[in-house]
């Protein structure tokens, strides 16, 4: 890793005893005392302590006198052993303070705001918490720990547009906004243009991008806009391959994630990593209510699907009785999926979905695709959906496109269960909803 020559990072002092470094960070605390003054320097690594003795600098007492929390700061002095410090019984004697940024005091924001508040001040919020820090630091390792099976598993990385001509198959949850002097639409899945690189001739797809959803949810796990990891892949015999393809994806990236950050998150969110074991259980959507109807469930108008309160029940029962975390629910009703999914010839009025549960909370949908243009015409059609505005996306399938399924995933959603989040706005950097558009 490069850094600027001078600097040391909080992490590598140990390396330093008995050297002058120059660490460059954030004052965390001050404790400025009758005959000492301690100031804990905190960067992105740790936090260490800052220690200079009254009477010794007169310059140096007045700057240190003068900082405030959170001010930028570059501390030049001499590493020393001192085992009554906790901060990994070391302690920085300066011989320069520089001051890089002056903070305001005091500042907005502090450990009993409010998480609404906070998400106004997000930049403190995240640079304050190392927890915080530590998510992002776990995002990347999953979408890499992704990328890396996906790369191995012989998948080529697209970017789709976010901009669409025309809405959705429904024209529902899609925003709407002027493109010159005609309309446009935020792409809410770049499901049709994944399919379209299938229909190109790349075999296997995926793609980690934004999407947008205008819906007007206010629970703990919708977002407006999101990070979406979505799969495609050719030649399939069943959607089966779907399911295998994502339950050894999320093997690889929790293992990868155990390994590099588990004892981190242990110590900051309180929970354990587990790499689940292959494969996963797979329960039909007709056996999940049978299951769920014995354990007392009792939706209010929801009959073919599963709420919130049914998806949590589904998993505590496959906890139970596997001892699995996951849970595949299929077979969804042809009458509450896209008219593109794939029905059985034996049992068209069912579809070759699915949905992935984990600790409760859906955080995958997927399904084989129907890839034969009259069939999709008909589907369409019984469901009421008009084709014009879709002309692009079925030409695809008028020439030789391949049997073919795939797979979309809230990277946020898999964040807020791995860590045990109550809600998707602290697994977002930045959180979109109805009511949030800034910062």
């Amino acid at each position: 890793m490069i850094h600027p020559a001078t600097r040391v990072l909080v992490a590598d002092l140990r390396k330093h005893v008995g050297e002058t470094v120059s660490v460059s960070g954030w004052v965390n605390t001050l404790r400025l005392q009758r005959k000492m003054q301690f100031v804990l320097v905190r960067d992105h690594t740790g936090m260490t302590q800052v220690t200079h003795k009254r009477g010794e600098s007169d310059l140096l007492e007045r700057q240190l006198e003068d900082l405030t929390l959170e001010t930028a700061v570059r501390i030049t002095g001499r590493v020393l052993d001192n085992p009554v410090v906790n901060l990994g019984g070391l302690e920085i004697v300066p011989t320069s303070v520089e001051v890089l940024n002056r903070a305001h005091a005091p500042l907005p924001i502090d450990e009993h705001t409010g998480s609404e508040h906070r998400l106004d001040w997000r930049f403190l919020d995240v640079r304050k918490r190392p927890a915080a820090q530590l998510l992002f630091a776990v995002q990347t390792t999953v979408e890499q720990a992704m990328r890396e099976f996906a790369y191995r598993e012989g998948c080529t990385e697209m970017h789709t547009p976010k901009l669409m001509g025309t809405a959705s198959e429904s024209g529902a949850e899609v925003f709407k906004l002027g493109y010159f002097d005609r309309n446009a639409y935020l792409a809410q899945s770049p499901q049709f243009y994944k399919q379209m690189a299938i229909a190109a001739g790349i075999d296997r797809v995926f793609e980690v991008g934004p999407v947008f959803r205008a819906e007007p949810s206010f629970t703990s796990r919708h977002a407006t806009e999101f990070t979406g990891l979505d799969v495609e892949l050719a030649w399939i015999d069943g959607v089966q391959d779907v399911m295998d393809f994502e339950e050894h994806m999320l093997v690889h990236a929790l293992a990868t994630v155990k390994n590099l950050h588990g004892d981190a998150i242990r110590e900051h969110f309180g929970v354990e990593v587990t790499v689940p074991a292959l494969p996963f259980p797979r329960i039909t959507m007709v056996r999940a209510q049978q299951i769920l109807r014995a354990r007392g469930w009792d939706p209010q108008g929801v009959k073919e699907d599963l709420d919130p309160e049914g998806e949590r029940c589904l998993a505590a029962h496959v906890k139970e009785e596997a001892g699995h975390e996951f849970v595949f629910v299929t077979e969804y009703p042809a009458s509450i999926r896209p008219f593109y999914h794939m029905r059985p010839a034996d049992r068209p009025h069912l579809t070759s979905s699915f949905d992935l549960l984990w600790k409760g909370l859906e955080i995958t949908t997927g399904a084989q695709r129907e890839h034969r243009h009259d069939v999709l015409l008909e589907q369409a059609a019984e469901k009421g959906v008009g084709t014009e505005s879709l002309r692009d996306y079925l030409n695809c399938f008028r020439y030789g496109c391949p049997p073919h399924g795939g797979l979309g995933m809230g990277v946020g959603r898999v964040l807020m269960v791995m860590l045990g989040l109550d809600s998707i706005r602290e697994a977002t950097f930045l959180f979109r909803g109805p009511n949030r558009l800034t910062p």
